[in-house]
């Protein structure tokens, strides 16, 4: 039965500017259908979302002084987009290295900032160069393999580690129960001379942080769902290649862009990252007691969250006390 809405008939594939193919992978989108400077047209445009959040993010860490390890791994998001940006319009082994490889970079700085927080310099120098060897032990062996399947086990095993360490963090700092269990009670802070909060003070901050971790789980949740449906969704495009292509020539374009299933998990993985590392950012500031000089602005699911500064900074990078109102 042909298809009833308005289209334009699929374009066949065919060679390119970057002809031949050096890469060891090669998606279900066919090759420089629609112009011969770009292999792969929906792969490579959708990187732009991760190129645009990227920019949009390391603004808001100048504009709100987040700690510079979120920088960083900004700077490492960008990377990432760019890189598979260049992969997917070439088809390019050395393209695909710096699309794969930069998205493990980017993971093990954020596995240094959830694992170095409040830990000695010994500490702290052992985690950069053991996570520094791990980085190149991971580049080297996977070049000699050239097996995609060991750069994805890879991927995913720290990024596992990495959301889970920041799950205990979130659950052990902010829910009152566990942090309470941690503490000294009223009398032993007392009898050392520390700071004894008031009770409604202390009852502030269970109520602030119940709410804040309330929110946090919803980015959580957010985030996972957005990576485990963008893998969903890539794993039917790899396994029924064949048959989405033959729907993409039945309805033409451009209803046939909505078949190319990688490009749905760029974009679902452009918005999941985004999503762990600002929540990370809040999260550091909730472990420096900052809770109440940040907020984060997120009206709406569909919008993109940002930790915003709520306290005023001084022309010379101090923040002001706030003026009541």
């Amino acid at each position: 039965m042909p298809w009833p809405l308005p289209h334009i008939p699929y374009p066949r594939a065919k060679p390119g500017f970057w002809s031949p193919v050096t890469s060891t992978l090669n998606w279900c989108e066919e090759d420089y259908y629609v112009t011969v400077y770009s292999a792969e047209i929906v792969n490579t445009l959708t990187n732009l979302l991760f190129m645009w959040l990227g920019v949009k993010g390391l603004l808001s860490c100048r504009r709100n002084q987040h700690d510079q390890i979120f920088s960083v791994a900004l700077w490492g998001y960008l990377v990432v987009g760019t890189g598979s940006f260049l992969f997917h319009s070439t088809l390019k082994y050395p393209m695909q290295l710096v699309d794969e490889l930069s998205m493990i970079y980017t993971t093990c700085l954020m596995a240094y900032a959830s694992f170095s927080y409040r830990r000695s310099v010994a500490f702290r120098v052992s985690l950069a160069v053991s996570l520094t060897s791990l980085a190149v032990f991971i580049t080297l062996y996977y070049h000699y393999l050239q097996d995609p399947v060991f750069h994805q086990n890879a991927y995913a095993l720290l990024t596992f580690v990495v959301v889970f360490r920041s799950m205990h963090t979130m659950e052990t700092t902010l829910r009152p129960r566990w942090r309470h269990s941690r503490e000294e009670d009223r009398l032993e802070r007392q009898k050392k001379g520390l700071p004894v909060p008031s009770k409604e003070h202390q009852h502030y901050e269970n109520v602030r942080d119940m709410k804040t971790l309330k929110t946090m789980w919803l980015m959580v949740g957010y985030g996972l769902t957005m990576f485990l449906g963008g893998f969903f969704i890539w794993n039917l495009d790899n396994q029924f290649c064949p048959q989405i292509r033959r729907w993409r020539h039945l309805v033409g374009l451009p209803w046939g862009i909505f078949l190319e299933g990688h490009g749905w998990w760029h974009i679902m993985t452009g918005i999941g990252a985004y999503m762990y590392i600002v929540w990370g950012i809040w999260l550091r500031h909730c472990l420096n007691n900052k809770q109440d000089e940040y907020h984060l602005r997120w009206a709406r699911v569909w919008h993109i969250p940002e930790v915003i500064r709520t306290t005023p900074v001084s022309e010379n990078g101090v923040a002001e006390a706030k003026k009541s109102t």
